[in-house]
């Protein structure tokens, strides 16, 4: 496996060091890490920036302990900081890319997103953003499951990057009783609502059931948890109670204009949930003219 780990030197990029070299060493993977120089300078201060950053990036690999273990490499670019990392991911073919979480930009964002969204909107790499120090390997996971393919590519992707394994994970999902507020609006009785809320919960936890057999997705170490709510609203009531190690997504192929318009429960979860996220895009499968 093949690990790209980005970092702008921040804090924030130094706890996804970590956390790259701690998931490099769990896997046996090869760990290369990346600085993005800003190339919209003259010649010669990118010359210098570029090696201040090899400079830095050897000095962290040789003093960091996640890292002096761990299979490095440092990789220096120069351009804009989302391309320069989804071109150096494709330069050596990476299964898995490793950030932190970015400063918001408010008004920047809403229109072009961070580097981190960019990067998941653009590329075809599983990215696992790091909000937390890296102590020690994930012991707690959650994954939402919509009971799509991609959610489960998600889960496929996190146990291919050796991020869960045979360790504690929550499947997690949210199903709305669409006849609730209907029945509410007529009159029936709480006790009548009450029992048609949880004869749909049961038919979402047997639809789950009968998605994670069908995608093979079965595991000793899976529990199952389905909670009624919309759902960016259960998983967040998820993370606040169960306080998992890392939260697990799969993201749906939309237009950029429509997540501008409507968002999307991925991009909340990033801007907001204080948990380490893994997000993963759909497959994206070459057009035929490319394959042949």
């Amino acid at each position: 496996m093949r690990i790209l780990a980005a970092t702008d030197f921040s804090t924030r990029s130094h706890r996804a060091l970590r956390r790259a070299g701690l998931v490099a060493q769990a896997s046996d993977a090869e760990l290369a890490l990346v600085h993005v120089v800003d190339d919209d300078h003259p010649k010669d201060l990118v010359e210098i920036e570029t090696r201040e950053a090899e400079r830095i990036l050897a000095e962290q690999i040789g003093t960091m302990s996640e890292l002096r273990d761990a299979k490095c490499r440092a990789m220096v670019v120069a351009g804009d900081p989302f391309d320069g990392i989804l071109r150096s991911a494709e330069s050596i073919e990476a299964d898995l890319i490793v950030m932190g979480a970015h400063r918001k930009q408010l008004l920047r964002d809403i229109f072009v997103g961070t580097t981190i969204e960019r990067v998941i909107r653009t590329g075809p790499y599983p990215v696992l953003m790091v909000n937390k120090e890296a102590r020690q390997t994930y012991e707690k996971s959650t994954a939402a499951v919509d009971m799509s393919e991609p959610s489960a590519n998600a889960i496929r992707a996190a146990r291919s990057a050796g991020l869960i394994g045979d360790k504690s994970i929550t499947l997690l999902h949210a199903f709305l009783p669409l006849g609730k507020e209907k029945m509410s609006v007529a009159g029936i009785s709480r006790a009548v609502i009450d029992e048609y809320v949880a004869s749909e919960r049961q038919r979402a936890a047997d639809e789950l059931v009968a998605f994670l057999a069908a995608n093979e997705l079965g595991g000793p170490a899976f529990s199952l948890r389905v909670e009624e709510g919309g759902a960016f609203e259960v998983i967040s009531r998820a993370v606040e109670e169960m306080r998992p190690d890392l939260l697990i997504i799969g993201t749906h192929g939309r237009s950029w204009l429509l997540k501008v318009l409507l968002g999307s429960v991925t991009e909340e979860a990033l801007r907001s949930l204080n948990v380490d996220i893994l997000v993963v895009p759909p497959v994206r499968t070459l057009p035929k003219a490319a394959k042949a």
